[in-house]
């Protein structure tokens, strides 16, 4: 059997781990094929995404997004820049005009590179970009960029380490093994998944190189 993005549950008697990208509906979540959700109805995850902020969550390819993880969008965020930060412009009754976007602390499209792991709990706050490859702790809270195969945790997260050295990541960076297809993906998978990473390097090395 081929492996398939557009099915909704990807483990065999599993309905509990799905493809995101199939069950999407807002056309303002951009999810890759194989990202993968431990848990359904991801869209319940992306919280304060109004359609008035045109803000964008972009996912890339082959991420994993462990249970209780949650998206916060730019609708979270409240003027900061007068006497009050209540919304009154968006409660029925209230005579406000909406605030000009440059009073509100908007942050941008939230943006996640390919073959992220995102673990269980964590939050990732408006405007976040994370680099392909980089893993997010169990429970962190993620409010600022995420340099690629970079380990982040805590409450903020910080930098734990890199996962390679800089020669290795560039590598990786530049194979890009996420946008190959599919067959060829499956002849990367024993290099991909070897341990072996001195081994990993000299044969990314060869691949690139020619």
């Amino acid at each position: 059997m081929k492996p398939d993005p557009n099915i909704i549950f990807p483990v065999t008697g599993c309905k509990t781990v799905t493809h995101v990208r199939p069950t999407i509906k807002n056309p303002n979540i951009i999810v890759g094929d194989f990202t993968y959700f431990s848990d359904t109805d991801f869209e319940k995850h992306v919280l304060h995404h109004y359609d008035f902020n045109g803000d964008k969550l972009i996912i890339g390819k082959f991420c994993q997004i462990a249970s209780g993880v949650t998206f916060i969008m730019n609708g979270a965020n409240h003027q900061m820049n007068a006497a009050s930060t209540y919304p009154f412009y968006i409660m029925q009754g209230w005579r406000q005009t909406s605030p000009a976007p440059e009073d509100l602390p908007l942050k941008g499209d939230t943006i996640i590179g390919n073959d992220v792991w995102i673990g269980q709990n964590a939050t990732i706050l408006p405007g976040v970009h994370i680099g392909d490859g980089a893993i997010i702790g169990l429970g962190s809270i993620v409010g600022h960029d995420v340099d690629p195969y970079t380990i982040v945790a805590g409450n903020p997260a910080k930098p734990i380490k890199k996962r390679f050295d800089n020669e290795m990541i560039e590598l990786l960076l530049r194979l890009q093994w996420w946008d190959k297809d599919i067959n060829e993906i499956q002849q990367l998978i024993p290099l991909l998944t070897d341990s072996d990473i001195e081994y990993v390097k000299m044969t990314l090395k060869n691949i690139i190189n020619g």
